[in-house]
C-alpha cells in the first residue's frame, strides 16, 4: 500500500462539509512513501510511450514538445510513439487519496481515471478564463452516443476555477475520491465521490457525486476497486513524486456508551459528590444531551472496538469550552482549549473511552466534535453532525470583473507582512501585489482576487487574502539597487539609496504605474497582463538614471537558463522572459545560498513574469 500526508478540506456554504471543516481541515499525517519511479515495475505492462527521465522541459511556443534527461524519478508519456497506450497500476483501489505533479506540454491532453473509470482532466488550459468540465482539473463528462449530436455528453463537473499553470511548469494536484457502495447483493447504494481536488493551492472541486463511470471508462462496470489509469494515447506529459493513500479499513466503533450531565462546569470537573442532572445510555457521541445551554459538563464512558494495531490519531473540537479524552486507561491524549490533536499507540481489541466536555463561555452554540483516524482508516467523525467549523463568518470576496485596485496588508511565507501593498486585479484573472516600500511586484495570482474577510469583518486587521493560485515571488527586496560591482549583494531594505515612494497614476484602462525615486532618478514602473492571460509584462523607465543601478528580477532556490532571454525559475514554478534591456544582459549568481538573476538598468527595461 502506497500511502502520504492526508489533507482534508474546509468548503464553502453552510452545508455540513463546511461545518466539518475546521475539525477535518488539519494536515493528518501517514506512514508516508511514494509509488518508486526508478523502473516501471508499479506498473502492468508499459507499452512504449511510457519511460523515466530525471528531467523533462517543455517549449512554450511550439505544441506537444516534452524533451527529457536521461534518469529516472520522472515518468513521462510521449504518445507519438506507435502504439502508445493508457498506463494501470498493478495494485487496485478504493478509497483513496492521489497526491502528484504533473507538467504538461503545449497544447498538451491527458487525464487521470480514479479506479480506470472516473477521469479527472488534465489539459493545457493555461490562461482560460471559463473553464469547463472538459478543461484541467474537470470532472469529464458521462457519454450516451444515443443521444442526439451536442447533447451526448453530460454530467461532468468544471473546476471551480481556472488555477492551471503555463505550459513546462510543474502543477500540484491533490484528489480524495470515495469509491461507490454496495449492499450485500452487490447492488449499488452510494454513488462514487471526488471529495476533493486541490490545484495548484486552490480548491476547484467539492464534494461531486459520480453517478457512473465517465467517457473513455476501462468498462461501464462499478466495482469497490480499480487501478489507477493514466491517459497514455493523447499528449504528452510528465509526473512525479506520485504517492497514494488506500483507505481499505472499517472506522473504530464506539459501544455501550454512557453519559452524565453536571451543571457548573468548575465544580462537576473537580467534584466526585456532585449528582448529574441527566445521565443515560447513547448510540453516538453528541453535545445535545441535557438541555443545558452553558456552564455544564458532559461525561462519556464506554468502549471502542480497535480493529488493527497502529498509530491513531484523535481530533477533539470543544468551542467556547474544554474537553479531555482518554483511550484505554492512558493520561489524556486529547485535551483541548477549543480544539485539540493526540496520537496514540493502540493495540487490536476493546479499549476503555473516556471523554469530558466542559461548556462555559456563552458566545458559543453546544457543539463537541471528534474524529479518529489510522491505519488504512480515512479520517471520520465519531460524534453527530452538531459540530462547529469555529469560523461562522461568510467570506467577503472580492472578484474583479474590470481592472480593480485594492490597498491591503498582505502576509507572505516566512512570517512577511507587506504593509503598503496595493493588489492589482484584472478581468483577465491575473493580478499582482505591488510593495510600494520596495517597488517590486511580490506576489503573482490566477483565479479569484481577494478574500477581504480579515480586512472588513468586524475590526478587521488590516489584511487580505489571495482568493486564487498564487506564485510567491521571494523575500521583498528593492526592485533597483546601485552596485559597484555585479557580484556584490543586494540590500535588504531602501535605506541609504534616498527612496521616496510617488504613488501612482492610472491609464486610460485604469491600470496604475507605479512611480519612485531611488538614487536620485525618477522610476516608472507600469505592469499589463500579457494576451491570453499568461502573466504579467513589467515596463520599467528611468529618468535622469545614474550610472551602477541595476534591477532585480528574481531569486530562487534555482534559475534555469533556457536560452533566448528565459528563465526558469524554483524548480520549475514560473519564467522571467527578458524582453528589451537595452543591449544589457542578465547576470545569474549566487547569492545568500540561493540564486539572484539581476540586469543592469540605464533608461528602460521590459520583461515578463510568465506562470
Amino acid at each position: 500500500m502506497y500511502s502520504i500526508k492526508y489533507h482534508s478540506v474546509k468548503s464553502g456554504g453552510k452545508k455540513l462539509a463546511m461545518l466539518l471543516g475546521c475539525l477535518l481541515g488539519c494536515h493528518q499525517l501517514m506512514a508516508q512513501s511514494t509509488v518508486p519511479l526508478t523502473d516501471l515495475s508499479a506498473f502492468q505492462e508499459p507499452s512504449s510511450n511510457w519511460k523515466l527521465a530525471a528531467g523533462a522541459q517543455s517549449d512554450l511556443d511550439k505544441d506537444e514538445i516534452l524533451t527529457t534527461k536521461d534518469g529516472t524519478g520522472i515518468l513521462v508519456n510521449l504518445p507519438g510513439k506507435q502504439g502508445a497506450k493508457d498506463l494501470y497500476t498493478r495494485a487496485s483501489y478504493g478509497d483513496m487519496d492521489l497526491e502528484l505533479d504533473y507538467m504538461m506540454a503545449k497544447g498538451s491532453n491527458s487525464g487521470i481515471y480514479l479506479q480506470g473509470r472516473y477521469e479527472i482532466q488534465l489539459l493545457d488550459s493555461w490562461g482560460k478564463i471559463s473553464p469547463q468540465s472538459g478543461d484541467n482539473g474537470g470532472i469529464y463528462e458521462r457519454w450516451d452516443d444515443s443521444k442526439p449530436d451536442g447533447q451526448q455528453g453530460y454530467d461532468g463537473h468544471a473546476p471551480r476555477q481556472n488555477a492551471s499553470r503555463a505550459p513546462g511548469l510543474w502543477q500540484h494536484m491533490r484528489i480524495s475520491f470515495q469509491a461507490p457502495r454496495f449492499d450485500a447483493q452487490g447492488k449499488k447504494i452510494a454513488n462514487a465521490k471526488v471529495i476533493y481536488v486541490w490545484l495548484n493551492g486552490v480548491l476547484i472541486q467539492d464534494n461531486a457525486e459520480l453517478a457512473g463511470p465517465t467517457r473513455g471508462a476501462m468498462d461501464s462496470k462499478e466495482t469497490t476497486a480499480g487501478p489507477l489509469r493514466i491517459q497514455g494515447d493523447h499528449g504528452a506529459v510528465a509526473f512525479r513524486n506520485i504517492s497514494i493513500t488506500s483507505f481499505d479499513k472499517a472506522p473504530p466503533v464506539l459501544s455501550n456508551l454512557k453519559y452524565a450531565v453536571y451543571k457548573g462546569a468548575a465544580t462537576a470537573t473537580n467534584d466526585a459528590k456532585v449528582k448529574a442532572v441527566a445521565e443515560g445510555n447513547s448510540t453516538i457521541l453528541s453535545s445535545n444531551v441535557g438541555k443545558l445551554t452553558n456552564d455544564f459538563v458532559i461525561h462519556y464512558t464506554g468502549t471502542i472496538k480497535i480493529a488493527k494495531a497502529g498509530q491513531y490519531t484523535f481530533k477533539l473540537s470543544v468551542p467556547g469550552g474544554k474537553g479531555s479524552l482518554k483511550i484505554g486507561g492512558n493520561d489524556a491524549i486529547a485535551s483541548a482549549n477549543n480544539r485539540g490533536d493526540g496520537k496514540i499507540q493502540l493495540q487490536p481489541g476493546d479499549q476503555a473511552f473516556d471523554l469530558y466536555y466542559s461548556k462555559t463561555a456563552d458566545w458559543a452554540k453546544p457543539a463537541l466534535g471528534l474524529t479518529v483516524s489510522g491505519p488504512g482508516i480515512r479520517e471520520y467523525l465519531l460524534t453527530d453532525a452538531n459540530v462547529s467549523n469555529n469560523d461562522p463568518v461568510d467570506p467577503i470576496l472580492i472578484n474583479a470583473t474590470s481592472n480593480t485596485i485594492l490597498r491591503s496588508f498582505s502576509d507572505l511565507p516566512g512570517g512577511i507582512r507587506v504593509t503598503h501593498g496595493v493588489n492589482v486585479g484584472s478581468a483577465e484573472q491575473v493580478h499582482y501585489t505591488y510593495d510600494l516600500d520596495k517597488g517590486m511586484i511580490v506576489q503573482i495570482w490566477r483565479g479569484g482576487f481577494l478574500d477581504a474577510t480579515p480586512m472588513w469583518h468586524d475590526r478587521g486587521d488590516g489584511s487580505s487574502r489571495v482568493a486564487g493560485s498564487v506564485q510567491y515571488l521571494g523575500k521583498p527586496v528593492p526592485g533597483i539597487e546601485k552596485l559597484t560591482g555585479p557580484q556584490l549583494a543586494w540590500t535588504a531594505d531602501t535605506v541609504g539609496t534616498g527612496y521616496r515612494p510617488k504613488g501612482y497614476v492610472l491609464n486610460a484602462d485604469d491600470r496604475p504605474t507605479f512611480r519612485y525615486i531611488i538614487y536620485g532618478s525618477m522610476v516608472n514602473d507600469a505592469s499589463t497582463v500579457i494576451e491570453g492571460g499568461h502573466g504579467i509584462h513589467r515596463e520599467i523607465t528611468l529618468q535622469n538614471p545614474v550610472d551602477g543601478l541595476f534591477a532585480h528580477l528574481a531569486t530562487g532556490n534555482n534559475i534555469e537558463d533556457a536560452g533566448n532571454g528565459l528563465y526558469i525559475v524554483d524548480d520549475k514554478s514560473y519564467y522571467i522572459k527578458v524582453e528589451d534591456a537595452a543591449g544589457a544582459k542578465p547576470i545569474l549568481r549566487d547569492a545568500g545560498g540561493k540564486q539572484e538573476l539581476i540586469i543592469p538598468i540605464k533608461g528602460k527595461l521590459t520583461f515578463s513574469i510568465i506562470f
